[in-house]
């Protein structure tokens, strides 16, 4: 699985899913519009599906600005916020086992398939393997499958944000404004006063102090404390953070390997994904946008999130040994763009379809629906 680009997945130093998210697992459940489908929202709907396809563009073309333009990351762990903060209306174990369920199945499916081939690449698991059955930690691996493995890095910090989220929604709770604030001073502790130390402990601290703000403020979309605040005051704030991230994630590239990408600057990716995700919130409750709550391709994005972010790496790793092929046709070597990396987005996009329509049953039986070819008919519901 040799990488053919600019390789990992990583926000933060990893990158569904959503799974996606990783994007998340599950669509957020916020209140809809008149013109939604009851447990659906098009506008949140329709940022899911935009963040899952720039997701799979920066690991087609490498693009550094990627992230400045569409901060996926960010977007979609604030959309798995609003989730989880309305999911918490039941018994916190209930719904924590819900969303372990929905999301392991489907990682273990994909984990399978990985695991197997690394084996026969001849790499030898240790006890660390516990690591592909709860991705509590990043799981071991060969440097041979790095590529495929580096998307579970939002699996991980996601099911660690379920775990802590009923602790999480209580602290809000007290001060949520305050709490939101506060949220960034994490990541900028790990960046100016201590570093955090090696390995899975580091990666996974990293991570969720970079998204505890997107997180929580999908607290604050819930909770409707984004609705009460003064248009100005979320401008300025947004605005400032955005320009704080920008100039850091400038202003440092020496200190990153030499550039400006979000995804290897865990304090420039906190601060302007907290600008970004909290402008495209409050639009939400300032203007009341709304999505196309009746688009199938939106829908099928949204209910196989987790598919289309765990296999995307790996269809675009595919994609490029099946392009070589292309070369031995000289009709396709005459008349196809086949040296052209939009070339291998499309392909890639085709082998993620197929991966979608051979694996998205999973997501189905995951969360006890009838397992379907193609979700997002009349009746699809994406809500928990």
């Amino acid at each position: 699985m040799g990488a053919h680009r600019k390789g990992a997945a990583r926000a933060g130093r990893p990158g569904p899913a959503a799974p996606a998210g990783p994007p998340s697992p599950s669509s957020p459940s916020s209140p809809s519009s008149p013109s939604s489908p009851p447990g659906r929202d098009g506008y949140f709907d329709l940022l899911r599906a935009v963040a899952l396809v720039r997701v799979v563009a920066y690991h087609t073309f490498g693009w550094a600005w990627a992230g400045m333009v569409f901060p996926s990351m960010g977007v979609m762990f604030g959309l798995a916020g609003t989730l989880m903060a309305r999911s918490l209306r039941r018994p916190a174990l209930t719904v924590i086992r819900g969303r372990v369920r929905r999301l392991l199945p489907p990682f273990w499916f994909w984990g399978c398939f990985v695991v197997t081939a690394m084996l026969v690449h001849g790499w030898m698991p240790g006890w660390r393997i516990v690591y592909w059955i709860v991705p509590l930690g990043d799981p071991p691996g060969s440097a041979w499958a790095g590529q495929a493995r580096e998307v579970v890095w939002y699996l991980r910090t996601y099911l660690w944000f379920v775990l802590l989220s009923p602790l999480l929604l209580r602290v809000f709770r007290l001060s949520p404004v305050v709490v939101l604030v506060l949220s960034l001073v994490p990541v900028v502790l790990l960046t100016y006063v201590r570093q955090p130390p090696e390995g899975r402990l580091g990666s996974a601290l990293t991570d969720l102090a970079t998204f505890l703000f997107c997180w929580l403020l999908g607290f604050a979309h819930h909770e409707g404390v984004l609705g009460r605040l003064r248009p100005l005051a979320v401008a300025v704030a947004s605005l400032a953070a955005l320009a704080y991230g920008g100039w850091y994630a400038l202003a440092h590239q020496s200190a990153y390997g030499g550039t400006y990408d979000l995804d290897d600057n865990p304090l420039a990716q906190a601060f302007w994904s907290a600008g970004f995700v909290t402008l495209l919130m409050y639009a939400k409750e300032y203007a009341g946008l709304v999505g196309p709550s009746r688009s199938r391709l939106v829908a099928v994005f949204n209910a196989r999130a987790v598919t289309i972010y765990l296999w995307h790496e790996l269809a675009l790793i595919l994609a490029v040994p099946l392009i070589d092929r292309f070369w031995e046709v000289p009709a396709f070597e005459a008349h196809l763009p086949l040296g052209s990396q939009w070339f291998l987005f499309g392909v890639g996009w085709v082998l993620i379809g197929g991966f979608v329509l051979a694996c998205g049953w999973v997501e189905d039986v995951a969360a006890r629906r009838k397992p379907t070819l193609l979700p997002g008919g009349r009746a699809a519901r994406m809500g928990a």
